[in-house]
């Protein structure tokens, strides 16, 4: 199932930017932001933000399959 994917455009204090989905509870907390687009899987939406910063990971929580760091 397709679900919205955002990157937040603010570095966590390692460097990494992280890909959340829409429906991620702490999205709502986050107010600079770029919409990735809709896709199947957090690796997609990984590495359409890399496209953007080299420095991607996933959420530990909405996208935990694609959280490295």
């Amino acid at each position: 199932m397709k679900q919205k994917y955002y990157v937040n455009n603010n570095p966590q204090p390692n460097g990494d930017y992280e890909v959340h989905v829409a429906t991620c509870k702490f999205f709502t907390l986050m107010y600079n932001v770029t919409y990735l687009g809709e896709f199947d899987t957090c690796r997609e939406a990984v590495r359409e933000a890399k496209k953007r910063y080299q420095r991607t990971n996933g959420c530990y929580y909405c996208c935990h399959p694609c959280h490295t760091s």
